[in-house]
């Protein structure tokens, strides 16, 4: 067996004995530097050597030794690493136990390693005429740990999209954990007018409680995020979650029909097996939220959850200050149906929203029902349409608006989103 450079540079010269002359004292110097330095097993292993595939590090090492014949040293005594590399076992067995807590497919090792080593092992590289971007011997170390982990756990080790990241501080002993969230898809309907889509901090408090929050940190006791998110945490045992969902209503606003889409990231799950129908059943007992749909995700269509427009189709239930004339509202109906709406930011949201016109097209609005002051209207719209707005005008900042084409005040009375188009 020859190192790696001493097979390819052998084979290029043989043609010209001069050339092959001069590779060999070059190859004697070579080893002579190596030779100088007092390495353990592991740090001899560094140095490419061919056919050293199957073979671990230390293995490696030890046939590098034995070509060139020289004395055992003891890792405690290496020069390099220091007696680092006699650690590993402790290491294995660190990170083993540590990983007992979680459930998980795919692991991955990474370490921290002391700078004066990682400047020893570049001296040393350096010499012998090895040069690399990265530390061969943290890759090394990570290979070790983690082939003897991958068979004493049966997990597999995976460098694309591992389930945890497992880096040990060699100077420490201690094992830091990147846990991959855990994305779920779902659809949830709101059959209740009281609360919010997501947490609603204090904004005196900011969450931390206060006099007017009676010390719970919130404006609304619950959310249809905490609701969705309960379960989830218990059953997965994360320690936190980000609920993103594909548009959000109001507050006194139903969502039925098909439900919104949504997607809840779980952080640092120590379960990952998910019974999701058990989910959706305890998701249900509340009476105030029930979802459908929950599957595993990811965060490439929670990006794409985020960036969708999709269009709604509401029911709203109007209040007029007079006697609604049905000839009247069906002009004013067929006037809306397919037109493109300027709305300025509504004044109810103005404190939270960018100051803008915003155009949205009217795609369809239809009666449902009159009688007297109030009636039932269906309408269809693009997303991001300030629905309410769009039936009292807003003071003129929705143009058209029902109130207008009426010519008499219209307000919302109830509003229901009945379906998302789009998916």
């Amino acid at each position: 067996m020859l190192f790696q450079f001493e097979r390819i540079f052998k084979n290029y010269f043989s043609f010209n004995p001069n050339l092959m002359i001069l590779l060999e004292k070059k190859l004697e110097e070579l080893k002579e530097t190596i030779s100088s330095y007092k390495l353990c097993d592991f740090c001899l292993g560094l140095i490419p050597y061919t056919n050293s595939k199957n073979l671990s590090t230390i293995q490696v090492g030890k046939s590098i030794r034995k070509q060139l014949n020289l004395s055992k040293i003891n890792p405690l005594n290496c020069w390099l690493c220091n007696g680092l590399s006699d650690e590993i076992p402790n290491f294995i067995q660190l990170i083993y136990e540590k990983l007992k807590e979680y459930e998980y497919n795919s692991f991955l090792i990474g370490c921290k390693v002391d700078e004066e080593i990682l400047e020893r092992e570049k001296q040393f590289l350096s010499k012998i005429g090895v040069s690399t971007t990265e530390s061969i011997f943290k890759n090394h170390l990570n290979r070790e740990i983690g082939k003897t982990l991958e068979e004493q756990l049966d997990k597999e080790v995976d460098f694309k999209n591992p389930d945890i990241i497992a880096v040990i501080d060699t100077s420490f002993d201690v094992v830091h954990l990147q846990i991959k969230p855990i994305y779920i898809y779902g659809r949830y309907i709101k059959k209740s007018r009281s609360i919010p889509q997501t947490k609603w901090f204090c904004s005196l408090c900011h969450g931390k409680g206060c006099r007017r929050c009676s010390y719970s940190g919130k404006l609304y006791e619950t959310s249809v995020e905490e609701l969705i998110a309960a379960p989830l945490l218990k059953y997965t045992k994360g320690e936190d979650e980000s609920f993103h969902g594909c548009g959000r209503e109001d507050i006194d606003v139903q969502m039925l029909g098909n439900g919104r889409p949504f997607v809840i990231e779980i952080k640092n799950p120590k379960k990952r097996s998910i019974d999701f129908d058990k989910i959706t059943e305890e998701i249900k007992r509340g009476n105030k939220v029930s979802v459908v749909n929950l599957r595993y995700s990811n965060r490439e269509e929670l990006i794409r959850l985020k960036k969708a427009h999709f269009n709604k189709i509401y029911q709203a239930v109007v209040e007029c200050k007079e006697a609604i004339s049905e000839e009247k509202l069906k002009k004013a109906v067929e006037t809306l149906q397919g037109a493109t709406i300027h709305q300025f930011t509504p004044t109810r949201v103005a404190h939270r929203r960018a100051h803008l016109v915003r155009n949205r097209k009217i795609y369809s609005c239809r009666i449902e029902s009159i009688r007297d002051t109030r009636a039932t209207l269906m309408i269809e719209a693009e997303s991001g349409t300030y629905i309410k707005e769009l039936i009292s005008g807003d003071n003129g900042n929705t143009k058209p608006s029902l109130s207008e084409l009426l010519g008499i005040p219209c307000s919302t009375v109830t509003l229901d989103v009945i379906e998302i188009k789009g998916e």
